[in-house]
């Protein structure tokens, strides 16, 4: 079963912690802290093996774990680390973080070997903080988390030459020609459900990779048929072999066979349909042939056409030194740097934003009046270590645990004060009159307190 696209978590092994221990023994009366520290958890690594060829053993498998370290022990005794995770994949494999998009690495070399998730450090003990005014710490550092990351796996078939076309245009029997492969051939259309790869050697010293690609159809850039799904294998190539069946049976014109794999080529990627290309008119032993030939060299003017037979063996020597030329002139394929969009979410929109933020106010509201924050008072009990400090919360912060086995993610989320409204009573309407009468009276009083204050001075 070929498989070229996997999800996957892989948990790198968390540090160990580090021990508090105080050396008591006969006859030693300065034995002090001797707490050992804890061993680093191990890493998740990803090598490109060769002799892999599929990412099958990643479909019934999804989660990866890397070996956490031993705590440290008395006698200054150091954890174990935990052991590395080794992930062997196929050569030719991209590595994209699911989350973000980012591509990690392109394993293109065999052999190549690259971490894609870092075990935690170990934490101290107890004997690393020993210090002039604290000559016997109670307290150790406790191990870090390992990483975790969500992955994204994609295998693209690395080749010298991709060969495309229509459904039983010869692709398959032109491979095995040329080739030790043995794909399937039948005289009906798709054949070739996975792609295969064949080495084809002109000589002891040169060689060529290539590729056979299901048959591309009509709309197979928008998911029609098995296009979608394989043309992703043929951007590693440098050079394209569009092999065009001079004689369909469907009775249409080769002409129209070969802009209809140009428009799903552009339609899928623009740098795919710049590669160097060659055109190979296949099954030149039918009768009618070579009417057909004519026709289409008419229709593509300036374009070099090579006629070959892939039954008869004819024409496939002269094919395979323009072949291997065209690759020796053809620039090395461009690294991968855009994540394919399957693996990216659609952003949001200004609205969806909106609504996000003023849902996450009223949250942190409610969390705030319904769990206030305590502040220290005089005579509470006080911090008795570092460790017991870490735990404890500044006022006006919280904490977000992430969604995942035995995973803290210590973010500081900045909670807005809450304002308390105060309630406003109605007034009742005033009648004009009294309001005259009692600003009279105001007036009478502010001109007797003016006449007593100064006959008083």
């Amino acid at each position: 079963m070929f498989v070229d696209q996997a999800d996957i978590q892989v948990f790198a092994g968390d540090g160990g912690n580090g021990c508090v221990s105080m050396r008591k023994e006969k006859y030693v009366p300065l034995g002090g802290p001797d707490g050992g520290d804890g061993g680093d958890g191990g890493s998740v690594y990803m090598v490109a093996t060769p002799g892999v060829d599929t990412l099958l053993d990643m479909m019934g498998r999804h989660h990866y774990y890397g070996e956490r370290g031993d705590h440290g022990m008395g006698k200054k005794k150091a954890g174990s680390d935990g052991k590395d995770l080794i992930i062997r994949v196929p050569p030719g494999t991209l590595i994209y973080d699911r989350d973000s998009g980012v591509l990690l690495a392109d394993l293109k070399e065999p052999n190549k070997k690259v971490r894609v998730a870092h075990g935690g450090k170990g934490g101290r003990g107890n004997y690393h903080f020993i210090t002039s005014v604290r000559q016997a710490p109670d307290f150790a550092e406790p191990g870090g988390k390992g990483e975790r990351r969500n992955l994204h796996l994609e295998l693209r078939l690395i080749a010298d030459v991709g060969l495309v076309g229509l459904p039983n245009a010869g692709k398959s029997t032109l491979l095995s020609r040329l080739s030790a492969a043995r794909p399937k051939i039948a005289d009906y259309p798709f054949t070739t459900l996975v792609p295969q790869l064949g080495i084809a050697e002109l000589d002891a010293e040169r060689r060529l990779v290539i590729a056979d690609i299901p048959g591309l159809i009509e709309g197979a850039s928008t998911g029609h048929g098995l296009g979608l799904d394989f043309l992703r294998h043929i951007e590693r190539t440098r050079v394209i072999v569009h092999i065009i069946d001079v004689l369909p049976l469907d009775g249409s014109r080769p002409l129209d066979s070969y802009h209809e794999i140009r428009k799903e080529l552009n339609a899928y990627s623009p740098k795919l349909a710049a590669k160097p290309e060659i055109l190979v008119a296949n099954k030149m032993d039918l009768a009618g042939a070579s009417e057909a030939l004519a026709d289409l060299r008419d229709g593509l003017p300036g374009k070099q056409i090579m006629a070959i037979s892939a039954v008869a063996g004819t024409g496939l020597r002269p094919l395979l030194e323009a072949i291997y030329a065209q690759v020796q002139k053809a620039p090395p394929s461009a690294p991968f740097i855009d994540p394919p969009a399957a693996i990216l979410p659609p952003l949001p929109t200004a609205e969806e934003f909106a609504a996000a933020d003023d849902l996450a106010d009223d949250v942190a509201r409610d969390a705030v009046e319904k769990k206030p924050v305590r502040r220290a008072v005089k005579g509470a009990t006080k911090v008795k270590s570092k460790a017991a400090a870490k735990k404890k919360v500044a006022v006006g912060t919280k904490r977000a645990r992430a969604t995942g086995p035995k995973q803290t993610l210590k973010k500081r989320v900045v909670v807005p004060p809450v304002v308390k409204r105060k309630s406003i009573k109605p007034v009742a309407a005033v009648d004009p009159e009294l309001a005259a009468e009692i600003a009279a009276m105001k007036a009478d009083d502010m001109r007797k307190s003016k006449y007593y204050g100064r006959k008083k001075g």
